[in-house]
């Protein structure tokens, strides 16, 4: 697939919208979604086929056997008229398919990119990795989170990356995300993290702060130790009536995040000097 006149030349990077949108999927966007599907060689009728998939509808095969304007008429009288979080998963449906169905590597990766500078251009907090929607951050979020993924791979930390992909995977739940689990598995991930570097294998990351007080230089551990601290009282041992709010789960996120990343490549630097 050819790339446009302003991505030859350079003038076509996304540019980041403040990120208003996560509980919705605008009208446009199921406008978009549908011409992007057709831009990648999707016929109405193929299309509508996924659709009646994912929402657990009957295609109207008696009366739209027209692929324009009749089928076309069905398909986008389907996503316009399904609930928001069904959009998703519907295009999820949709990157499975282009995947299994000998599209060219190129139309993937062409629905898979134009699609993520959509949603970074109108401030939609999802995005497509690795065939899945998961929630997108700011910027800064999404650097730190990618950061973070990168070094536990690189030095196999797996627990501490399990923990922190299932963190993301419970802020992108649909159709409500689940900010109690996301600090719970961002918590964990930061402790094993901290228990592999110091070697204290049993301990909590509260006691590690204890005892190996120069893990985090000061006065940053005190700050860490009152994440902890607040960690868990709202993840671990949850109040009556003390709901964390999705963006303190985000906060907490992204603080483990690049705090397991520094502490693992600061551990790695001692050792090598």
């Amino acid at each position: 697939m050819k790339d446009s006149f302003s991505k030859r030349h350079g003038f076509s990077s996304a540019q980041e919208s403040e990120i208003t949108v996560r509980e919705d999927a605008p009208e446009e966007l199921r406008g978009y979604l549908v011409q992007l599907c057709y831009e990648c060689g999707f016929k109405p009728s193929g299309l509508r086929t996924i659709l009646c998939q994912a929402l657990k509808k009957q295609p109207d095969t008696k009366n739209n056997w027209t692929e324009f304007p009749n089928v076309d008429w069905e398909v986008n009288d389907l996503i316009q008229n399904c609930k928001w979080y069904k959009v998703y998963d519907v295009i999820e449906r949709i990157q499975t398919h282009l995947g299994q169905h000998n599209y060219h590597s190129d139309t993937y990766e062409h629905f898979h990119t134009e699609l993520n500078d959509y949603f970074v251009e109108n401030g939609i907090g999802w995005k497509l990795a690795d065939g899945l929607i998961e929630i997108r951050g700011p910027e800064s979020f999404e650097v730190i989170v990618r950061n973070a993924r990168e070094t536990e791979r690189e030095y196999e930390h797996y627990t501490a990356g399990k923990e922190l992909h299932e963190a993301i995977a419970d802020l992108s739940r649909r159709p409500a995300p689940d900010p109690t689990g996301a600090i719970q598995h961002a918590m964990a991930s930061l402790e094993c993290v901290a228990r592999e570097v110091t070697g204290d294998l049993k301990a909590n990351l509260g006691d590690i702060l204890k005892r190996h007080d120069t893990i985090i230089p000061p006065p940053l551990d005190q700050a860490v130790a009152k994440a902890w601290g607040y960690a868990s009282e709202n993840g671990r041992h949850i109040r009556e009536g003390r709901e964390p709010s999705f963006n303190e789960a985000e906060l907490i996120v992204g603080l483990c995040a690049s705090l397991g990343n520094y502490l693992i490549k600061s551990t790695r630097s001692d050792q090598l000097d």
